[in-house]
């Protein structure tokens, strides 16, 4: 039923926030700001410690950077690449912050609200173009500031190889034109345009097979 749903989607929304709150609570207070895209609180560590900007977080590796990249927050993204952050540093996982803006996707939350609203004036599909061109911005942001773009983590993965696996059609066409290396492989052998032709998308297969 109606109401059933709802309340299946509130539960899941709240189990979704109090994760993360429970994970941004954990946090070195500057990658804790990142987290919350308080640019306000970043401003106010970094004056008092300006080593706060490249810090890493004891638990995770965290930069603030890297942090702000999880999450998607442009102007915090902005904030930092002004103040000179570091686009090189990885974390435990040994990716650096391009990994994390070529690993988003739409969230859970995203998802639904599309669902909801997409008979509604096709305003979910507006939400998720929205999302989407975010998605871009931060990765340009990123690839202006000279992050290297064939960086691998632990999983041999390039940023390439990660927006292959989420048919990111926007984000190939920028990795590309930075010459992004298609032909790494990653620890299962796979290179990203492995990874297209194993998805079967076509679009991508395509874009990967022409920059060669």
């Amino acid at each position: 039923s109606l109401v059933g749903f709802q309340s299946d989607s509130l539960l899941v929304s709240l189990v979704l926030l109090v994760s993360l709150v429970l994970l941004v609570l954990c946090l070195q207070p500057s990658c804790q700001a990142a987290y919350d895209s308080d640019v306000h609180q970043l401003y106010h560590l970094l004056t008092v410690d300006p080593s706060q900007l490249n810090v890493q977080d004891q638990d995770s590796g965290d930069t603030p950077l890297i942090a702000a990249c999880r999450h998607g927050n442009l102007a915090t993204i902005k904030y930092l690449l002004d103040n000179k952050a570091d686009v090189h540093l990885t974390n435990k996982k040994q990716r650096t912050c391009l990994h994390y803006a070529s690993r988003r996707t739409l969230s859970l939350l995203d998802y639904l609200m599309i669902a909801i609203l997409m008979p509604v004036l096709l305003l979910g599909y507006f939400i998720m173009l929205q999302r989407q061109r975010r998605n871009a911005a931060v990765m340009e942001e990123l690839l202006e500031s000279r992050t290297d773009v064939n960086a691998v983590d632990y999983k041999g993965n390039s940023a390439l190889h990660y927006v292959c696996q989420r048919k990111s059609l926007r984000l190939v066409p920028l990795l590309l034109q930075r010459n992004a290396d298609t032909n790494i492989r990653n620890n299962d052998g796979e290179t990203p345009l492995d990874i297209a032709v194993r998805l079967k998308f076509k679009k991508i297969e395509h874009m990967l097979k022409k920059s060669h």
